[in-house]
Parts: C-alpha cells; sequence; structure tokens
C-alpha cells in the first residue's frame, strides 16, 4: 500500500459529520465501508427532498450528494441546502462525465465533482480538502 494511502485511510474525522445521499445500495456499501475507516459520523439520504430535511435537522460538515436521485434530484437539493448554508461544502457524485455535466455542477452551488466509479483514493483526498 502506498504512503499517499496509508495516510488517507488513516483520517480521523470522529468530530464531523458527513450526509451521503445515494439511492443505490452497492454505492451506500462502498461509502460505508470508505468511510468507517475515518471514524466520521454518516447520515444517509435516499433521495434530495429526504437530504434537505435531514440537512435541517442535524450539524452537517459536509454533503456527498449523488445527482440522479428520485423524488427530487441532486442539482435541486444543492441549490436547497446552500440557500440554507452557503458555506457548506457539497461534492456531487456522478456516473454521468458528459462535458457540461462538471459545469452543471459548479452552477448549482457544489464545490466539487467526483466521477463513478470513485476510487478509494479519490473520495479521502477529496473529502480531506474539505474536512481537514
Amino acid at each position: 500500500m502506498s504512503d499517499n494511502l496509508s495516510n488517507a485511510l488513516n483520517q480521523n474525522w470522529e468530530d464531523k459529520q458527513i450526509l451521503v445521499v445515494e439511492d443505490v445500495d452497492t454505492n451506500k456499501i462502498f461509502f460505508d465501508a470508505a468511510l468507517r475507516r475515518t471514524n466520521a459520523k454518516i447520515l444517509w439520504a435516499k433521495d434530495g427532498q429526504e437530504a434537505i430535511d435531514m440537512f435541517k435537522e442535524n450539524r452537517v460538515d459536509l454533503v456527498l450528494m449523488d445527482l440522479q436521485l428520485p423524488v427530487m434530484d441532486g442539482y435541486t437539493a444543492t441549490k436547497e441546502i446552500k440557500k440554507i448554508d452557503p458555506k457548506i461544502p457539497v461534492i456531487a457524485q456522478t456516473a454521468h462525465v458528459m462535458s457540461g455535466e462538471r459545469e452543471k455542477c459548479i452552477e448549482a452551488g457544489c464545490d466539487d465533482y467526483l466521477a463513478k466509479p470513485i476510487r478509494l483514493q479519490v473520495l479521502i483526498d477529496t473529502l480531506s480538502k474539505y474536512l481537514s
């Protein structure tokens, strides 16, 4: 294992709360496994509306937002969350990496962007920028 990866996996975010907005179970399993070692507290929402409700009810340090969601998509949910707290880091995650997608994410208020399939190293590095 490279030093970078072992450093990434040694993040201790026990005082952080991450809201993961994801409707696909296999992706949930990945995030759960990836984030478990960081000791961060993870909140799960399965659609955009649930994400907004959970954001209002909890102290959240970062949002990991899927863009293709039932009920309300991630773009709309991001805009609503940013209205509540413009400073909250929102990281989009999407399997759709067509041109223009990144711009659309940034336009909606996302601070960063992860393309699926997400590599563990990239996930931890990206979260570190906002949580460390």
